[in-house]
Protein backbone atom coordinates (compact mmCIF):
# COMPACT_ATOMS: atom_id res chain seq x y z
CA UNK A 1 0.00 0.00 0.00
CA UNK A 2 1.23 3.31 -0.98
CA UNK A 3 2.88 5.52 1.80
CA UNK A 4 -0.17 8.53 2.19
CA UNK A 5 1.09 11.79 3.07
CA UNK A 6 -0.61 11.99 6.72
CA UNK A 7 0.87 8.65 6.71
CA UNK A 8 4.19 10.08 6.47
CA UNK A 9 4.12 13.08 8.73
CA UNK A 10 2.92 11.23 11.56
CA UNK A 11 5.53 8.01 11.34
CA UNK A 12 7.98 10.66 10.94
CA UNK A 13 6.64 12.82 14.16
CA UNK A 14 6.08 9.36 16.38
CA UNK A 15 9.78 8.14 15.68
CA UNK A 16 11.09 11.44 17.34
CA UNK A 17 8.34 11.11 20.14
CA UNK A 18 9.04 7.79 20.55
CA UNK A 19 12.88 8.62 20.43
CA UNK A 20 12.73 10.95 23.17
CA UNK A 21 10.27 8.94 25.31
CA UNK A 22 13.44 6.60 25.21
CA UNK A 23 16.46 8.71 25.46
CA UNK A 24 14.23 9.68 29.08
CA UNK A 25 14.09 6.16 29.84
CA UNK A 26 17.78 5.78 29.28
CA UNK A 27 18.78 8.45 31.18
CA UNK A 28 16.51 6.80 33.98
CA UNK A 29 17.71 3.47 33.87
CA UNK A 30 21.04 5.40 34.18
CA UNK A 31 20.88 6.84 37.19
CA UNK A 32 18.45 4.19 38.84
CA UNK A 33 17.61 0.58 38.81
CA UNK A 34 19.45 -0.99 36.22
CA UNK A 35 16.79 -3.78 36.01
CA UNK A 36 14.44 -1.61 33.68
CA UNK A 37 16.36 -1.85 30.80
CA UNK A 38 14.15 -4.78 29.63
CA UNK A 39 11.00 -2.48 30.25
CA UNK A 40 12.62 0.13 27.46
CA UNK A 41 11.64 -1.59 24.35
CA UNK A 42 8.22 -2.37 25.61
CA UNK A 43 7.75 1.26 26.25
CA UNK A 44 8.93 2.70 23.34
CA UNK A 45 7.15 0.80 21.23
CA UNK A 46 4.20 2.03 23.13
CA UNK A 47 4.79 5.28 22.76
CA UNK A 48 5.42 5.14 19.00
CA UNK A 49 2.57 3.32 18.26
CA UNK A 50 -0.01 5.16 20.62
CA UNK A 51 1.58 8.89 19.44
CA UNK A 52 1.15 7.71 15.96
CA UNK A 53 -1.95 6.65 15.86
CA UNK A 54 -3.40 9.91 17.81
CA UNK A 55 -1.46 12.19 15.28
CA UNK A 56 -2.22 10.51 11.97
CA UNK A 57 -6.02 10.51 13.44
CA UNK A 58 -5.43 14.78 14.17
CA UNK A 59 -3.81 15.12 10.64
CA UNK A 60 -6.01 13.31 8.68
CA UNK A 61 -9.18 15.56 10.49
CA UNK A 62 -7.07 18.36 10.03
CA UNK A 63 -6.62 17.87 6.12
CA UNK A 64 -10.59 16.66 5.86
CA UNK A 65 -11.72 20.03 7.51
CA UNK A 66 -9.54 21.71 5.01
CA UNK A 67 -10.26 19.45 1.79
CA UNK A 68 -14.40 18.92 2.49
CA UNK A 69 -14.78 23.06 1.55
CA UNK A 70 -12.74 22.78 -1.70
CA UNK A 71 -14.88 19.41 -2.87
CA UNK A 72 -18.28 21.47 -2.16
CA UNK A 73 -17.24 23.41 -4.85
CA UNK A 74 -15.78 21.21 -7.26
CA UNK A 75 -18.58 18.38 -7.06
CA UNK A 76 -20.83 21.24 -8.34
CA UNK A 77 -18.53 20.36 -11.80
CA UNK A 78 -19.39 16.85 -11.99
CA UNK A 79 -15.45 15.57 -10.46
CA UNK A 80 -15.64 12.66 -8.57
CA UNK A 81 -15.59 13.06 -4.84
CA UNK A 82 -12.22 11.50 -3.53
CA UNK A 83 -14.31 11.95 0.09
CA UNK A 84 -16.81 9.65 -0.91
CA UNK A 85 -14.31 6.78 -2.82
CA UNK A 86 -14.47 3.46 -1.15
CA UNK A 87 -10.32 3.35 -1.57
CA UNK A 88 -9.86 6.52 0.48
CA UNK A 89 -7.96 5.16 2.75
CA UNK A 90 -4.97 4.02 0.45
CA UNK A 91 -4.97 7.24 -1.55
CA UNK A 92 -2.75 10.22 -1.13
CA UNK A 93 -5.16 12.74 -0.39
CA UNK A 94 -3.11 15.54 -1.28
CA UNK A 95 -2.30 14.54 -4.44
CA UNK A 96 -5.48 13.34 -5.25
CA UNK A 97 -6.91 16.62 -4.27
CA UNK A 98 -4.77 18.63 -6.41
CA UNK A 99 -5.36 16.52 -8.94
CA UNK A 100 -9.49 16.89 -8.92
CA UNK A 101 -8.85 20.59 -8.36
CA UNK A 102 -6.39 21.01 -11.75
CA UNK A 103 -9.51 18.89 -13.56
CA UNK A 104 -11.63 21.22 -11.96
CA UNK A 105 -9.74 24.71 -13.31
CA UNK A 106 -9.21 23.33 -16.87
CA UNK A 107 -13.56 22.25 -16.59
CA UNK A 108 -13.82 25.98 -15.93
CA UNK A 109 -10.97 27.45 -17.57
CA UNK A 110 -12.63 25.56 -20.87
CA UNK A 111 -16.34 26.21 -19.57
CA UNK A 112 -15.02 30.14 -19.65
CA UNK A 113 -13.27 30.04 -23.11
CA UNK A 114 -17.33 28.57 -24.58
CA UNK A 115 -18.90 31.36 -23.04
CA UNK A 116 -16.26 34.11 -24.36
CA UNK A 117 -17.08 32.79 -28.26
CA UNK A 118 -20.59 32.47 -27.33
CA UNK A 119 -21.03 35.99 -26.34
CA UNK A 120 -18.38 37.26 -29.37
CA UNK A 121 -20.90 34.77 -31.81
CA UNK A 122 -23.73 36.34 -30.02
CA UNK A 123 -22.54 40.18 -30.67
CA UNK A 124 -21.84 39.41 -34.07
CA UNK A 125 -25.45 37.88 -34.57
CA UNK A 126 -26.95 40.73 -33.26
CA UNK A 127 -25.05 43.00 -35.58
CA UNK A 128 -25.93 41.14 -38.68
CA UNK A 129 -29.45 41.22 -37.65
CA UNK A 130 -29.45 44.76 -37.44
CA UNK A 131 -27.69 45.17 -40.65
CA UNK A 132 -29.36 43.03 -42.57
CA UNK A 133 -33.26 43.87 -41.17
CA UNK A 134 -32.01 48.17 -41.20
CA UNK A 135 -31.15 48.03 -45.29
CA UNK A 136 -34.34 47.03 -46.64
CA UNK A 137 -35.91 49.18 -44.27
CA UNK A 138 -34.27 52.83 -44.49
CA UNK A 139 -34.58 52.37 -48.37
CA UNK A 140 -38.29 51.73 -47.95
CA UNK A 141 -38.46 54.94 -45.21
CA UNK A 142 -36.49 56.55 -48.40
CA UNK A 143 -39.12 55.67 -51.31
CA UNK A 144 -41.79 56.73 -48.81
CA UNK A 145 -40.23 59.85 -47.67
CA UNK A 146 -39.86 60.86 -51.66
CA UNK A 147 -43.45 59.63 -52.86
CA UNK A 148 -44.91 61.75 -49.95
CA UNK A 149 -42.85 64.32 -50.52
CA UNK A 150 -44.56 65.15 -54.11
CA UNK A 151 -42.90 62.07 -56.04
CA UNK A 152 -46.47 60.49 -55.90
CA UNK A 153 -47.33 62.79 -58.10
CA UNK A 154 -44.56 62.43 -60.77
CA UNK A 155 -45.75 59.47 -62.92
CA UNK A 156 -41.91 58.95 -63.58
CA UNK A 157 -40.95 58.03 -60.76
CA UNK A 158 -44.01 56.77 -58.52
CA UNK A 159 -44.29 53.82 -60.22
CA UNK A 160 -40.52 52.89 -59.98
CA UNK A 161 -40.43 53.58 -56.58
CA UNK A 162 -43.59 51.63 -55.19
CA UNK A 163 -42.19 48.45 -57.05
CA UNK A 164 -38.23 49.01 -55.04
CA UNK A 165 -39.99 49.43 -51.48
CA UNK A 166 -42.04 46.41 -52.45
CA UNK A 167 -38.84 44.58 -53.55
CA UNK A 168 -37.08 45.74 -50.18
CA UNK A 169 -40.13 44.70 -48.25
CA UNK A 170 -40.33 41.55 -49.67
CA UNK A 171 -36.49 41.38 -48.63
CA UNK A 172 -37.64 42.00 -45.24
CA UNK A 173 -40.62 39.04 -44.91
CA UNK A 174 -37.80 36.74 -46.58
CA UNK A 175 -34.92 37.53 -43.35
CA UNK A 176 -38.03 36.78 -41.02
CA UNK A 177 -38.97 33.70 -42.56
CA UNK A 178 -35.81 32.47 -42.41
CA UNK A 179 -35.18 33.27 -39.13
CA UNK A 180 -38.33 31.97 -37.53
CA UNK A 181 -37.49 28.25 -39.67
CA UNK A 182 -34.07 28.75 -37.94
CA UNK A 183 -35.46 28.98 -34.88
CA UNK A 184 -37.86 26.50 -35.26
CA UNK A 185 -35.56 23.45 -36.73
CA UNK A 186 -32.88 24.31 -33.54
CA UNK A 187 -36.03 24.21 -30.92
CA UNK A 188 -37.05 21.08 -32.40
CA UNK A 189 -40.51 22.54 -33.23
CA UNK A 190 -40.72 21.55 -36.78
CA UNK A 191 -42.11 18.68 -37.21
CA UNK A 192 -40.92 16.36 -40.67
CA UNK A 193 -43.27 15.07 -43.36
CA UNK A 194 -41.08 12.69 -44.56
CA UNK A 195 -42.35 10.48 -47.51
CA UNK A 196 -40.62 8.61 -50.34
CA UNK A 197 -39.98 10.37 -53.55
CA UNK A 198 -38.01 10.85 -56.61
CA UNK A 199 -35.09 12.48 -55.63
CA UNK A 200 -33.60 12.76 -59.40
CA UNK A 201 -37.01 14.63 -60.35
CA UNK A 202 -37.02 16.97 -57.58
CA UNK A 203 -33.35 18.06 -58.38
CA UNK A 204 -34.88 18.74 -62.10
CA UNK A 205 -37.44 21.04 -60.48
CA UNK A 206 -35.30 22.82 -58.83
CA UNK A 207 -32.98 23.52 -61.98
CA UNK A 208 -36.50 24.58 -63.93
CA UNK A 209 -36.87 27.39 -61.16
CA UNK A 210 -33.79 28.86 -61.11
CA UNK A 211 -33.21 28.39 -65.63
CA UNK A 212 -33.63 32.19 -65.43
CA UNK A 213 -31.44 33.19 -62.67
CA UNK A 214 -28.57 30.88 -64.19
CA UNK A 215 -29.31 32.50 -67.99
CA UNK A 216 -28.83 36.20 -66.39
CA UNK A 217 -25.21 35.09 -66.00
CA UNK A 218 -25.05 32.29 -69.09
CA UNK A 219 -24.63 29.61 -66.34
CA UNK A 220 -25.54 26.21 -67.72
CA UNK A 221 -26.94 23.67 -64.85
CA UNK A 222 -26.84 20.02 -65.82
CA UNK A 223 -26.68 16.35 -64.56
CA UNK A 224 -24.06 14.57 -64.66
CA UNK A 225 -25.83 11.36 -64.12
CA UNK A 226 -29.61 12.33 -65.11
CA UNK A 227 -30.36 8.17 -65.58
CA UNK A 228 -29.86 7.79 -61.33
CA UNK A 229 -33.49 7.47 -60.67
CA UNK A 230 -33.04 6.79 -57.40
CA UNK A 231 -36.21 7.04 -54.16
CA UNK A 232 -35.30 8.75 -51.21
CA UNK A 233 -37.27 9.10 -47.98
CA UNK A 234 -37.42 12.37 -46.59
CA UNK A 235 -39.42 16.03 -46.15
CA UNK A 236 -39.70 16.81 -49.50
CA UNK A 237 -40.74 20.27 -48.88
CA UNK A 238 -37.44 20.91 -47.01
CA UNK A 239 -35.32 19.13 -49.61
CA UNK A 240 -36.76 21.65 -51.99
CA UNK A 241 -35.59 24.38 -49.88
CA UNK A 242 -32.27 22.55 -49.36
CA UNK A 243 -31.57 21.95 -53.09
CA UNK A 244 -32.47 25.72 -54.09
CA UNK A 245 -30.28 27.54 -51.74
CA UNK A 246 -27.26 25.28 -53.06
CA UNK A 247 -27.97 25.45 -57.00
CA UNK A 248 -29.04 29.87 -56.04
CA UNK A 249 -25.83 29.67 -54.42
CA UNK A 250 -23.66 28.42 -57.05
CA UNK A 251 -25.38 30.66 -59.38
CA UNK A 252 -24.77 33.67 -57.25
CA UNK A 253 -20.97 32.92 -56.89
CA UNK A 254 -20.60 31.81 -60.31
CA UNK A 255 -18.48 33.01 -63.12
CA UNK A 256 -19.92 34.35 -66.36
CA UNK A 257 -20.77 31.27 -68.29
CA UNK A 258 -19.85 28.89 -65.91
CA UNK A 259 -21.57 25.98 -65.28
CA UNK A 260 -23.03 23.96 -61.82
CA UNK A 261 -22.83 20.16 -62.54
CA UNK A 262 -25.09 17.77 -60.28
CA UNK A 263 -23.94 14.49 -59.42
CA UNK A 264 -25.91 11.74 -57.96
CA UNK A 265 -24.32 8.65 -56.40
CA UNK A 266 -25.96 5.16 -55.31
CA UNK A 267 -24.31 4.42 -51.64
CA UNK A 268 -25.62 1.25 -50.42
CA UNK A 269 -28.78 2.50 -47.98
CA UNK A 270 -27.98 6.25 -48.92
CA UNK A 271 -27.96 8.73 -51.65
CA UNK A 272 -25.40 11.41 -52.37
CA UNK A 273 -25.70 14.61 -53.71
CA UNK A 274 -23.23 16.84 -54.83
CA UNK A 275 -22.89 20.21 -56.22
CA UNK A 276 -20.32 21.34 -57.85
CA UNK A 277 -19.47 24.95 -59.70
CA UNK A 278 -16.79 26.58 -60.94
CA UNK A 279 -17.45 29.82 -59.46
CA UNK A 280 -14.83 32.17 -57.01
CA UNK A 281 -14.38 29.54 -54.68
CA UNK A 282 -13.78 29.85 -50.83
CA UNK A 283 -10.65 30.50 -49.09
CA UNK A 284 -9.71 27.59 -46.33
CA UNK A 285 -9.76 29.97 -43.43
CA UNK A 286 -13.37 30.56 -44.04
CA UNK A 287 -15.02 26.79 -44.43
CA UNK A 288 -15.30 26.77 -40.68
CA UNK A 289 -17.60 29.54 -40.52
CA UNK A 290 -18.98 28.88 -43.76
CA UNK A 291 -22.74 27.49 -42.16
CA UNK A 292 -23.01 30.55 -39.55
CA UNK A 293 -26.16 32.39 -39.71
CA UNK A 294 -25.25 35.65 -41.57
CA UNK A 295 -22.19 34.77 -42.58
CA UNK A 296 -20.99 36.08 -46.04
CA UNK A 297 -17.41 35.01 -47.60
CA UNK A 298 -18.13 38.01 -50.02
CA UNK A 299 -20.81 40.29 -48.54
CA UNK A 300 -21.11 42.84 -51.17
CA UNK A 301 -21.61 40.91 -53.95
CA UNK A 302 -24.11 38.57 -51.36
CA UNK A 303 -26.12 42.06 -50.29
CA UNK A 304 -26.51 42.88 -54.13
CA UNK A 305 -28.25 39.80 -54.59
CA UNK A 306 -30.59 40.20 -52.36
CA UNK A 307 -29.67 37.22 -50.30
CA UNK A 308 -30.23 36.85 -46.72
CA UNK A 309 -27.01 35.49 -45.54
CA UNK A 310 -29.37 32.67 -43.60
CA UNK A 311 -29.35 30.13 -46.35
CA UNK A 312 -26.60 27.63 -45.81
CA UNK A 313 -27.26 27.71 -41.94
CA UNK A 314 -30.75 26.58 -42.87
CA UNK A 315 -29.43 24.00 -45.57
CA UNK A 316 -27.47 22.80 -42.13
CA UNK A 317 -29.88 22.44 -39.66
CA UNK A 318 -33.08 20.75 -41.89
CA UNK A 319 -29.94 18.05 -43.22
CA UNK A 320 -29.26 17.61 -39.05
CA UNK A 321 -32.88 17.02 -38.72
CA UNK A 322 -33.05 14.73 -40.91
CA UNK A 323 -30.20 12.46 -39.22
CA UNK A 324 -27.71 13.94 -42.12
CA UNK A 325 -24.84 16.57 -42.43
CA UNK A 326 -23.73 18.49 -45.13
CA UNK A 327 -19.87 18.44 -46.43
CA UNK A 328 -17.78 21.42 -48.81
CA UNK A 329 -14.83 21.34 -50.46
CA UNK A 330 -13.76 24.40 -52.33
CA UNK A 331 -10.56 25.89 -54.24
CA UNK A 332 -10.40 29.55 -54.11
CA UNK A 333 -11.07 30.92 -57.32
CA UNK A 334 -11.65 27.36 -58.94
CA UNK A 335 -14.84 26.32 -57.23
CA UNK A 336 -16.65 24.77 -54.66
CA UNK A 337 -18.68 21.87 -53.86
CA UNK A 338 -21.10 20.70 -51.29
CA UNK A 339 -22.59 17.66 -51.08
CA UNK A 340 -25.41 15.54 -48.52
CA UNK A 341 -26.25 12.03 -47.85
CA UNK A 342 -29.97 10.85 -47.58
CA UNK A 343 -31.56 7.77 -46.83
CA UNK A 344 -32.62 5.58 -49.40
CA UNK A 345 -35.87 3.80 -50.24
CA UNK A 346 -36.81 0.85 -52.42
CA UNK A 347 -40.50 2.08 -53.03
Amino acid sequence: MKLTTPKKISLFISIIVSLVAGLFSVFSICIGDSDLWKYLIIETLSVFIISYIIIYLIIRQVLLNKITPIYKIIQQAGIPNLLNDENFEDKNIIEETNKDVVQWAKLKTHEIDKLRKLEKYRREFLGNVSHELKTPMFNVQGYISTLLDGGLKDETINQKFLERADQSINRLISIVQDLESISKLESGELTLKKENFNILQLIKEVIEFQEMRASQKTIIIQILNPEKNIMVNADRERMNEVLNNLILNSIIYGKESGETNIQIFDMDENVLVEITDNGIGIEEKYLPRLFERFFRVDKSRSSESGGTGLGLAIVKHILEVHGQAIHVKSTFGEGSSFSFTLQKTTH
